[in-house]
């Protein structure tokens, strides 16, 4: 069964809003540097916690840190040393969307992952 897609906008905002849990971690992935772009003949891979990541976009762009933790709902990501100050001083992790982010270092404890990207080659 051939799948219609929308071009409209509007369409592909619901369709993000409405996807479902399994469909949100397509949205989490992020482009690979050049040095793993070309060992892995890939150009983008999905982002997991321990994953090193470089910061291409906003406020905190060219920062380098470690994924602490990943937001399926809001494909988001929280990378270590990417904070926010409060008023009161204390430091608060600022998400930075997945599309925002090169991958420098990939996390390969998971032996299933590392199946998946050597599979491409």
């Amino acid at each position: 069964m051939v799948r219609i897609s929308s071009t409209q906008p509007r369409k592909q905002r619901k369709a993000r809003y409405n996807a479902k849990l399994h469909q949100l971690g397509k949205f989490l992935n992020a482009p690979l540097s050049s040095e793993l772009r070309e060992k892995y003949g890939r150009r983008s891979f999905r982002i997991v916690e321990g994953d090193t990541v470089k910061v291409t976009r906003g406020d905190f762009k060219g920062d380098e840190g470690i994924i602490d933790g990943v937001n399926l709902e809001k494909g988001t990501v929280l990378v270590h040393g990417v904070t926010s100050t409060k008023v009161d001083g204390t430091e608060v992790p600022r998400p930075v969307y997945a599309s925002n982010v090169q991958i420098v270092k990939l996390n390969l404890n998971d032996k299933i992952r590392q199946e998946r990207l050597e599979a491409k080659k």
